[in-house]
């Protein structure tokens, strides 16, 4: 399993990016997936997934209302799109599947002005 996040970048607070996350080797519907960060210093916070059992949709209440995220099985992507951003949104983006836990290369969002 691969999974390759990419999108981040620099943006200026209350602008938004959408990240995406590309997986191969893999059934997106057999598998949970989602989206976590971990900033400089901080735990890693998940942040939205879609679950296999339902394809309901979570965040946490950090993103909720502002991130959305979504998935495309033919492409095997998941996005994440992010509204509103936030100079505490500034983190390593990762991309998941569960279960068990398997995420790759994570990409760098900056929200500054």
């Amino acid at each position: 399993v691969q999974l390759q996040a990419s999108g981040g970048g620099l943006v200026q607070p209350g602008g938004s990016l959408r990240l995406s996350c590309a997986a191969s080797e893999i059934n997106l519907n057999f598998w949970t997936i989602g989206w976590f960060r971990q900033a400089p210093g901080k735990e890693r916070e998940g942040l939205s997934c879609i679950s296999s059992r339902d394809r309901s949709t979570h965040y946490a209440d950090s993103v909720k209302g502002r991130f959305t995220i979504s998935r495309d099985n033919s492409k095997k992507r998941v996005y994440l799109q992010m509204n509103s951003l936030e100079p505490e949104d500034t983190a390593v983006y990762y991309c998941y599947i569960s279960p068990p836990d398997q995420w790759g290369q994570g990409t760098l969002v900056t929200v500054s002005s």
